[in-house]
């Protein structure tokens, strides 16, 4: 590699590391602030923050790795320009493009590492990451006991203190009501004072009560005169000068559910568990649609009968596939050889709907159907085609119905695979865009370097989520819905660096100035060839 080279990648390597890190920062930061409420407050200790934390920054990379590209690529080719290294290099007989190389070989193999993150860390991260969210706000609060209100979060348990002295444990005027075993306020505890500790590693929560009583409600049964039981209501008062009171606090742990339960969402799952996601509802749209074509005979009980509607090539060969593996796993469970079976079966549903054998009618039985046909309707007979109709019309709109979500599901696998190749291409977009604007513009540091990056993501950021909910709802196609933010960025930067190597001063006001006096120019030199001709 030449020295010119190592001067360029270790020029971008220093801003490349930091924009990044900064990038994630700044996204993490903005994520996470949807769920501070959900997080504050439940004293889960630095580990499982730290924990939630680090696989929402993996979950950010696919977003942050195009950006900090774009940025850093501008901040390189703007201080390259701005102390006329690039002029340097331009008088060496080294062309932009050339230099271009070094920095370009580095974002390919960024390219590769971005693709492999969003396909294997980032769906793990995710899964990770929004299962331990899922916990993290189903955990009930801290303890908490306020002054002159009633703590409720311990199962069956409402205590209430007057005063709450700074040491965090020290009591004034405690009152627990106890519901536990019992229906309404049956059991009171008043203190006077007392003292509050958590033991076994905060698992349970231990009161140290002074001077109070201790109320209980009961019942009693008592003998009557006609040997019946009767209920009667007793009240005990117990004074006492120390007791001891022990809650458990297991419902306050951090319990992990199980992960199976959220795997099925799409940004966690990698491309080939995508292709199956997508191969499994398009075999539920195909096995829906066979079922309508199988049961259109229930539909109409004389018309239509000697209809015969062939499937679809597609469906055919669905129908075969799904016969195929039914008889081999039927075969399976039997235990029969793997040779195929003798045809002489009844054929599939594909082939009794291709052909369609009707029975023999003769004349006379056929002008006999002619004339019942001819006679008036009665009451019974449209009340009957009228219910049969609302029956049909029931059934395909549930079989559409059912359809459509499994073609928002399909839709919704599609988009996600086809964004993981999106974001990875991503860097080699903003690569084009930012090192040419970068060699225009001439200018380095965190100032307009980082205004225009922001620019440009939020163009790519909008495209985006247009192209997406577009793409969701039907209006285009999903690769084109998705690959548009990269198609228009990548033409965007195919212009820029046609514009740097031609030493382009897009962002000089002397440019402007001069392209509006060759404008000028031109409507006055039109004018006055419309007045030598009048």
């Amino acid at each position: 590699m030449k020295k010119i080279d190592k001067l360029i990648l270790t020029s971008f390597l220093g801003p490349f590391i930091l924009t990044f890190l900064v990038v994630v920062f700044i996204l993490l930061t903005q994520h996470m602030l949807k769920y501070f409420d959900d997080i504050i407050g439940k004293d889960l200790g630095w580990g499982v923050l730290g924990t939630l934390l680090f696989y929402f920054a993996i979950f950010m990379t696919p977003v942050a790795m195009p950006l900090a590209v774009l940025l850093s690529s501008l901040i390189t080719f703007g201080n390259l320009g701005e102390h006329f290294e690039l002029t340097a290099v331009k008088s060496l007989g080294i062309s932009l493009v050339r230099s271009l190389v070094p920095i370009f070989g580095f974002v390919l193999i960024l390219t590769a590492i971005a693709f492999w993150a969003n396909n294997n860390l980032v769906p793990k991260a995710a899964l990770e990451a929004y299962s331990l969210l899922y916990d993290i706000k189903q955990k009930k609060p801290a303890l908490d006991l306020r002054e002159g209100a009633f703590y409720s979060a311990i199962p069956d348990i409402n205590i209430k203190v007057n005063d709450k002295l700074p040491d965090g444990k020290t009591l004034r005027g405690v009152i627990i009501y106890d519901h536990r075993g019992t229906a309404g306020n049956k059991q009171v505890i008043i203190a006077d004072s007392g003292k509050m500790y958590t033991i076994l590693n905060d698992q349970y929560l231990k009161l140290e009560l002074f001077k109070g009583f201790r109320y209980t409600e009961g019942t009693t049964a008592e003998q009557g005169i006609s040997s019946r039981q009767m209920a009667t209501e007793n009240l005990s008062k117990t004074k006492f000068s120390k007791m001891q009171v022990v809650f458990d606090l297991s419902s306050f742990g951090l319990n992990r559910t199980d992960k199976k339960w959220f795997q099925g969402n799409r940004i966690m799952r990698n491309m080939a568990e995508l292709d199956s996601d997508m191969d499994s509802v398009n075999g539920e749209i195909n096995t829906q649609k066979i079922y309508i074509y199988k049961t259109k005979e229930n539909f109409f009980t004389y018309h239509f009968r000697r209809d015969t509607l062939k499937l679809s090539p597609d469906l055919q060969a669905f129908s075969k596939k799904r016969d195929s593996i039914f008889q081999a796993k039927a075969r399976a469970k039997t235990g029969a050889p793997g040779t195929p079976p003798v045809t002489t079966v009844s054929p599939p549903p594909s082939v009794v709907l291709a052909f369609n054998i009707h029975p023999v009618i003769d004349e006379k039985t056929k002008a006999k159907s002619d004339s019942l046909f001819a006679l008036p309707a009665r009451n019974n007979e449209i009340v009957s085609g009228l219910n049969s109709a609302r029956m049909m019309k029931s059934q395909l709109l549930n079989s559409t119905t059912i359809m459509d979500d499994h073609d928002f599901r399909f839709k919704e696998f599609q988009i996600q695979w086809h964004k993981i190749l999106a974001n990875s291409l991503a860097c080699i977009v903003m690569f084009l865009i930012g090192a040419p604007l970068g060699a225009i513009i001439k200018k380095g540091g965190l100032g307009i370097p980082v205004l225009v990056s922001i620019f440009f993501f939020i163009i790519f950021y909008l495209l985006s989520m247009i192209g997406e909910k577009w793409a969701k709802q039907g209006t285009i196609s999903v690769p084109i819905g998705i690959w548009t933010a990269n198609l228009v960025l990548l033409i965007i930067g195919l212009l820029f660096l046609r514009q740097a190597r031609a030493d382009a001063r897009l962002f000089d006001a002397d440019f402007y100035n001069v392209a509006l006096d060759k404008l000028k120019t031109w409507f006055a030199n039109r004018k006055l060839a419309k007045t030598a001709a009048a």
